[in-house]
């Protein structure tokens, strides 16, 4: 993993600024420390790095007030604290720090549960700069293998996924059980923790239903009666689940034509190793049903993932029609709009007629698996 560079670091290292808060967001396991460590060892000053998770940072930040903050950070440029979310108060403290200590800047790294708990929000507007820090991407990966490696390696992507440690890993038998350790890691310490949610079996299921609709359309009503809870009560956890990093929503892309879906979702897992170590499915793409999907997952993921390392501040959705006329992905950047249709084979369809018809400005594209790698 070290011969891994992550294409935010250069972002992240550019950005601390004096009196500036960096927060770092990611699920579990996506290699926020590592970044962390990176980042730090690469900068000029005093450094102290402490835990939230270790006792003694516990007890040196548990007194919110000027003169202990200032006790404690005399001399240091910079103050990096991984696991920030086990702090009580962690925002408001961090917020005193950088108001009242100068030239003081201050890195953070935390999981779902940072900002499900609103410890960063409220107290650090206007004090901070976050980060989504995601699997590697195959930009990333590219640094350690050459095209005819990812083509070969292409597979174990679409089913295991592209977290650091399963990506490097020698073995089937290693990922799976790395994955399987780690979706229980997702349910026990950052879902079940979060907001109320009590009931593991049902949040479980959820995550189980939404696996297997990845890449269709979901009816929260449809869900609700699996569940036997209430519609209101789907559309929460999914949202919480989304604030975790582990899956997101694709919203139906629409400019008020009659015609077109508007309000519908699709669902998606940023790691397609997670979504298929909750339902158990690692047989070879020979022998599946849901290449397609796996295939739409990957490259809509790699996608946000470049979007978010870059900055580049496109939005993403599906487009459909009441007929049935659909578009797998449009990417949106102000005025600029792309569609991308995104097949496994080789079929390369034409735009649809009412898209063309509705939207003349937008480039279209087919991606399949001879013209990805640009695509990526």
């Amino acid at each position: 993993m070290n011969s891994i560079t992550r294409h935010l670091q250069k972002r992240v290292e550019n950005s601390l600024k004096p009196n500036k808060v960096v927060l770092i967001f990611g699920a579990r396991r996506v290699g926020k420390t590592m970044l962390m460590r990176e980042v730090v060892k690469n900068f000029q000053g005093k450094v102290l790095s402490m835990n939230g998770e270790d006792y003694d940072t516990l007890s040196l930040l548990a007194n919110r007030s000027v003169s202990s903050y200032r006790n404690l950070l005399s001399g240091v440029d910079l103050l990096a604290v991984d696991e920030a979310q086990h702090i009580p108060d962690v925002g408001a403290k961090l917020k005193l720090m950088v108001d009242e200590i100068p030239e003081i800047r201050i890195i953070v790294s935390g999981s779902s549960s940072f900002e499900l708990f609103n410890q960063s929000g409220e107290p650090l507007v206007g004090r901070s700069t976050p980060f989504h820090l995601t699997p590697f991407s195959q930009r990333e990966l590219s640094q350690t293998e050459n095209r005819l490696q990812a083509q070969q390696n292409l597979e174990s992507r679409l089913i295991y996924g592209s977290y650091p440690e399963v990506a490097l890993m020698d073995s089937a038998e290693e990922r799976r059980e790395y994955l399987k350790n780690m979706v229980n890691a997702y349910l026990s310490k950052d879902i079940l923790m979060v907001d109320g949610i009590k009931n593991a079996s049902k949040m479980k299921t959820l995550l189980q239903l939404i696996a297997l609709q990845a890449g269709s359309e979901v009816s929260y009503e449809e869900l609700g009666r699996k569940l036997e809870m209430s519609k209101n009560t789907v559309e929460k956890y999914l949202d919480l689940l989304s604030k975790t990093f582990i899956i997101y929503r694709l919203g139906a892309f629409s400019r008020n034509l009659r015609k077109e879906v508007s309000k519908a979702g699709k669902w998606y897992f940023y790691d397609n190793g997670v979504r298929n170590a909750l339902i158990g499915a690692y047989s070879s793409l020979a022998l599946r049903q849901d290449v397609g999907v796996l295939w739409e997952s990957y490259l809509i993921g790699e996608r946000i993932k470049k979007n978010l390392n870059e900055n580049l501040g496109k939005e993403f959705y599906f487009w459909r029609t009441y007929d049935g006329q659909e578009v797998d992905l449009v990417e949106v950047a102000g005025d600029d709009m792309a569609a991308f249709e995104l097949k496994w084979g080789s079929k390369t369809p034409r735009a649809p007629a009412a898209f063309a018809q509705r939207y003349p400005q937008a480039s279209y594209h087919v991606v399949n698996r001879e013209s990805y790698w640009d695509f990526l």
